[in-house]
């Protein structure tokens, strides 16, 4: 019955939408019968082959780009022994922290056109770099908000090498560059390709940081101006968003069929990781240098955010003239709502997602119920669904329904955000309840079972506290990333007043005046998320504890 009603709820909000997409996209608009006419308009159209194009390029370098910044950091702080490591490791995850579009401004500030740095090279060298002109400022953006994704998973990668392994290539009288492209790297690409096709499939679905930096020949902006200028009923922002889901699939398949077919497999548990080796004085002094110049770079849109809150003009000048609290009293004086909002759709959308989460994971790893994997595969399909995507095809679906008792189309309900933040964080908050319920034994459900407990109240008094970290956790992840959600509650908010703070922000970045009050919100934006971020690696390291702990006992 569970099972039943979460895949009538995943169908509701989840298939029904991208498949009306997918439906409308090769639908005539005139007579409603079945066509490839409307791919056949947008290829024909300059424009929409340039917009593709473009998403492609984009989404290729900021994977080049992001490895760049992302190798030096993973294989340094594996591979060699010096002070720092474990903080710069957390340092180089802090850009995640703020929200893409939020970025894009900050980044403008200092490598801008008549950015700090730009101003400066002008005034001491007489030139200035394209560093933020077009598509190269979406790239260095993107780059720099996405590359912790390669991080994180390299790093992990290279600590469960086989060090076995690269001492037999020493011993061969390999070393250097060609241990690391021979042996280590090779080893460390199940880490890397997941990292990397991370990093594609957000860059190419994300539409906020091209739209802030007025950026429209891309897919994803296309796809919002179309059915916010043209209309719902437009078809080729339905045809855009059928090639955004289809990369989507795209990049997760490419990465899996590079794996197919390759051993990586260690013979020692836990791989042992890289050998580690002491560095001499220059060489620590020069793999210093090469990670505070990566930190200082990737860290600067923070700076230039926090400079812009507090900053009364910045303009044409390497920092702002004076400094202000005015950006922030406007703020809680004036755009309250949105944090309010905020807060009520993202703990909604949490809490509907751990109580899916925990449902969908039981259902899998517990019982032999008929199609309980369909349910997993379904509810992680979710990442694979641009958030564009997934707001148009809200719209389109109930639009026409008005909601009970009113007149009043259920697409403009706030309710329908919450939905749709939870859909789109529902594969983070069920990967850690997933997670959680591998931790709990199944003889504790058969000791409570074998003492007369019924299976639902094993589940309420066993399971679930058990399992409570976990799921905390996952609301925590869920809470804190849909926090800062652009790109479907862009297309689902129908009035400021039931808008979040993302909406905010971006409403303020519109204009040179509100940029001050937007930046004190970006501000607020990545304390939530940092905050959140904090709680939950604090929740996950008690909840190892306690396994660890009642293991020993």
């Amino acid at each position: 019955m569970v099972a039943a009603l979460i895949g009538l709820f995943l169908m509701v909000v989840l298939i029904l939408p991208v498949t009306k997409v997918i439906y409308v996209a090769f639908q005539d608009p005139n007579t409603g019968a079945l066509t490839i006419n409307n791919f056949i308009d947008f290829f024909n159209a300059a424009l929409f082959r340039e917009s593709f194009v473009n998403s492609f390029y984009v989404s290729a370098m900021s994977v080049v780009f992001a490895t760049l910044i992302a190798m030096p950091l993973a294989y340094f702080t594996t591979r060699f022994n010096f002070a720092g490591s474990a903080l710069i490791q957390t340092l180089g995850v802090i850009p995640l922290i703020m929200p893409p579009f939020v970025g894009a401004v900050a980044m403008q500030l200092f490598f801008g056109g008549n950015g700090s740095v730009n101003l400066l090279l002008d005034q001491y060298f007489g030139f200035t770099l394209p560093f933020m002109d077009g598509l190269n400022g979406v790239i260095l953006v993107q780059s720099v908000h996405f590359f912790p994704f390669i991080l994180i998973n390299l790093s992990a990668s290279l600590q469960n090498i086989d060090r076995s392994m690269e001492e037999a290539a020493l011993n061969l009288g390999s070393s250097g560059m060609r241990l690391f492209r021979r042996i280590v790297f090779p080893l460390g690409m199940p880490g890397y390709l997941a990292g990397a096709s991370l990093v594609f499939l957000k860059v190419f679905d994300d539409l906020g940081t091209p739209l802030l930096l007025n950026v429209n020949n891309m897919l994803a902006p296309q796809a919002y101006l179309r059915i916010s200028s043209v209309g719902i009923s437009d078809p080729i922002g339905y045809v855009i968003s059928v090639i955004l889901v289809l990369f989507s699939v795209f990049s997760l398949w490419v990465s899996f069929l590079a794996m197919k077919g390759k051993d990586y497999a260690t013979t020692q548990k836990g791989g042992g990781g890289l050998l580690k080796r002491d560095l001499s004085r220059w060489e620590r002094i020069g793999c210093y240098a090469v990670i505070l110049a990566i930190l200082a770079f990737v860290l600067a849109p923070h700076m230039a955010l926090f400079l812009l809150s507090i900053g009364s003009v910045w303009s044409f000048s390497p920092l702002p003239d004076g400094f202000t609290l005015a950006h922030y009293a406007e703020v809680f004086n004036g755009a309250l709502g949105f944090i309010t909002n905020t807060l009520l759709y993202a703990g909604l959308a949490g809490l509907i997602d751990v109580i899916l989460g925990t449902a969908i994971a039981y259902v899998v790893w517990r019982t032999k119920i008929w199609g309980g994997k369909a349910l997993d595969f379904i509810a992680m399909g979710a990442v694979a669904v641009p958030g564009v995507v997934l707001g148009i095809g809200y719209l389109r679906m109930f639009y026409g329904v008005e909601m009970p008792f009113s007149d009043v189309p259920l697409a403009t309900f706030w309710g329908v955000i919450v939905i749709a933040l939870a859909v789109r964080r529902l594969p983070y908050a069920l990967r850690a309840c997933v997670a959680a319920l591998q931790q709990v034994s199944v003889s504790l459900e058969e000791a409570a079972e074998s003492l007369g407990a019924t299976k639902q109240r094993t589940i309420r008094k066993i399971v679930v506290p058990l399992m409570s970290g976990g799921i905390l956790a996952g609301f925590v992840t869920s809470f804190a990333t849909a926090a800062v959600e652009l790109s479907a509650t862009i297309m689902l908010v129908s009035s400021e007043t039931d808008a979040p703070l993302a909406y905010g922000i971006y409403v303020f970045m519109q204009s040179a005046a509100g940029r001050g009050p937007g930046a004190a919100l970006g501000i607020i934006a990545v304390v939530i998320v940092g905050l959140g971020t904090f709680a939950s690696h604090k929740i996950i390291e008690r909840s190892k504890r306690d396994c660890a702990g009642c293991s020993e006992s």
